[in-house]
């Protein structure tokens, strides 16, 4: 540990806390693209305003067509730490403005804190530590900041297209200890038509609206059905299914509101599929046999409430490394005609596509559901315990926090997934909540100044 380089993140807070809340004030959200702006002005200005600051601290950035920004220190850069200013919508409920950052104590509240606006300058931090106190490297650091990541990574898609990756890549936009291996992905969707000629049908069906969100509402709209006449039936079942259904009359015909718990993809035991509550509370109607009571109790075999292993599909499968397959079925739409369905799957290491796609295919069709197009399989991202940058970085971990290092598997993923060698380190300590991707977001500062001192003993390691 350099007492210097901690002296030195220390002495530099006010200036960290004001540069955030510049980059906090911006809403980087995603938007239509624009001229010259491929995610929109939002993650432009955020480019903008990034470059500022890193000319402020000495850096020469480099712009890449407004989907990542670049800077060096030193020569022959042989480290990249990767992170984005996008962010996810502020939504609602929020207690502080969620595009002006407050200041409480040692705490600050605004979208982008810990994901990903706060980490991106702790690394910076660690850059100017790095070249005040110990000066010219060995080998060079370089700060790529991307502007594209919470909607698929088409920022570095663009950057990797132009400049090579390095040696070694740490992205802070994850968890201590460190995160060596995601999870593999397979995100198909799956269509068929159904039409019911039925005096009791259903007309309607709208569930989840994306894939990674475990739904946590869907309705449906039956023709010719009077509440008072199921309210029993229906209040028994979503009991017995763990969630709430209301039911309104709608002239003839009787909608139906079920509401469970959202959940990310990669924990989808986490949450209550309205989605598929609301399949079993349909199938518990009195609709005659037809398509469409035939395609729901297809949907119900194959994704039974509460099956998040893919058991029915016959694709369970886990192993110590990288845990259990996890499914999510979250989407779900019919509109008199078409059924659109779409599901998300995280892969452990032992997944292939003759385990997983090619038999999840096979299933599908037997209730005449297809694929479309041909859906990619992603593989797994691993890094084994002995790369010398997961070593350097846990050594670095146990250093300053004096707790044991190890290897993390997550479902998600993060920009280092198609990176070789790439980690993600930080910033999230174990046993924090900082309401990432939800109202109040927050950082700890002497957390991110923690972190900073951490990624300084990392280039310190590698570099030097």
């Amino acid at each position: 540990m350099n007492k210097a380089l901690c002296d030195h993140i220390d002495n530099q807070r006010a200036r960290f806390v004001k540069d955030l809340a510049r980059l906090v004030a911006v809403d980087s959200t995603r938007t239509a693209p624009l001229p010259g702006m491929p995610f929109g002005e939002g993650g432009a200005i955020a480019l903008g305003a990034a470059a500022e600051i890193l000319s402020q601290h000495g850096y020469e950035p480099v712009n890449y067509e407004n989907y990542a920004l670049e800077a060096d220190f030193g020569d022959a850069p042989d480290l990249l730490f990767l992170a984005h200013l996008d962010v996810v919508p502020a939504g609602d409920d929020w207690t502080y403005e969620p595009f002006s950052m407050t200041e409480e104590g040692d705490r600050v509240y605004g979208r982008g804190v810990t994901d990903d606006k706060g980490p991106a300058l702790a690394a910076l931090l660690a850059m100017d530590a790095c070249r005040d106190v110990l000066g010219q490297p060995k080998t060079g650091v370089r700060l790529v900041l991307g502007s594209g990541e919470e909607t698929g990574s088409e920022d570095m898609q663009h950057y990797f297209s132009r400049r090579p990756a390095l040696r070694y890549t740490v992205s802070p936009d994850a968890s201590f200890p460190l995160i060596n291996l995601e999870k593999g992905r397979f995100a198909p969707t799956f269509k068929k038509k159904a039409v019911s000629e039925a005096f009791i049908r259903v007309k309607e069906i709208c569930g989840g609206a994306t894939q990674n969100i475990v739904p946590g509402k869907a309705t449906a709209l039956i023709s010719h059905l009077n509440a008072k006449n199921v309210a029993a039936l229906v209040g028994e079942a979503a009991a017995r299914l763990g969630v709430e259904a209301r039911l309104e009359n709608r002239g003839e015909d009787l909608s139906i509101l079920v509401k469970g718990t959202p959940a990310h993809a990669s924990t989808p035991e986490a949450g209550v599929n309205a989605q598929t509550a609301l399949i079993r509370i349909l199938l518990a109607l009195p609709l005659r046999s037809d398509p469409v009571r035939e395609t729901l109790e297809g949907l119900a075999r194959l994704f039974p409430h509460g099956d998040t292993k893919g058991e029915a599909l016959g694709i369970d499968m886990a192993d110590d490394e990288s845990g259990a397959l996890t499914l999510n079925f979250g989407v779900l739409s019919y509109d008199g005609e078409t059924f659109a369905c779409g599901a998300d799957l995280r892969l452990p290491l032992a997944a292939t596509e003759g385990n997983v796609k090619d038999p999840m295919a096979e299933k599908l069709a037997s209730i005449d559901f297809a694929f479309e197009g041909d859906p990619e399989l992603r593989p797994v991202h691993y890094v084994p315990p002995t790369s010398p940058l997961v070593k350097t970085c846990l050594a670095a971990y146990e250093e300053f926090t004096g707790q044991p290092g190890e290897c993390l598997a997550i479902g998600g993923g993060t920009y280092v997934h198609d990176v070789p060698g790439g980690v993600a380190f930080g910033p999230e300590f174990p046993g924090r909540d900082y309401r990432i991707h939800g109202a109040d977001e927050y950082a700890d500062v002497p957390e991110l100044l923690l972190s900073a001192k951490i990624y300084a003993e990392v280039i310190a390691r590698l570099c030097y």
